[in-house]
């Protein structure tokens, strides 16, 4: 067996295990959101119940806007994060027992279900909407 052809198969092992291992590494974290909590329920369906009693509250226009707010996440997360913003901003509305969606609740919503760790790329969306970061600095 020629030289370069062992090199190759150590190469391609090397690689599929780290691979495996960082898809491991993801659907771990998923199983553990979706394990339940101490009240029965896990935080996948927390987030669902959240999307769920509040959807009504939800106009085209601030749909539109939690559509710009994470178009910078890459396409690949989108939608989960996407979720999970909603699911955020869904839990704020309840617990003020808001009536409608408003702008103000969807940017906390943002904020706080934002990793601190993406604040920065947070913070320069916000500023290139020309939306106010002022009566949220105690959020970040």
């Amino acid at each position: 067996m020629p030289e370069w052809l062992k090199w190759f198969y150590l190469l391609f092992w090397i690689t599929l295990i780290g691979f495996m291992a960082i898809g491991g590494y993801f659907m771990f974290r998923k199983f553990l959101k979706a394990l339940p909590k101490a009240d029965g329920k896990s935080i996948l369906d927390w987030q669902e119940y959240y999307i769920k009693e509040t959807s009504h509250l939800w106009s085209d226009e601030q749909k539109a806007l939690l559509n710009d707010l994470v178009s910078p996440v890459p396409k690949l997360f989108r939608d989960v994060a996407k979720q999970k913003i909603a699911g955020k901003i869904g839990q704020l509305a309840l617990e003020a027992k808001a009536d409608r969606m408003t702008e103000e609740l969807i940017i906390k919503g943002y904020i706080l279900a934002t990793p601190k760790r993406d604040h920065k790329w947070l913070i320069q969306t916000l500023q290139k909407k020309n939306i106010d970061l002022t009566p949220y600095k105690h959020l970040f």
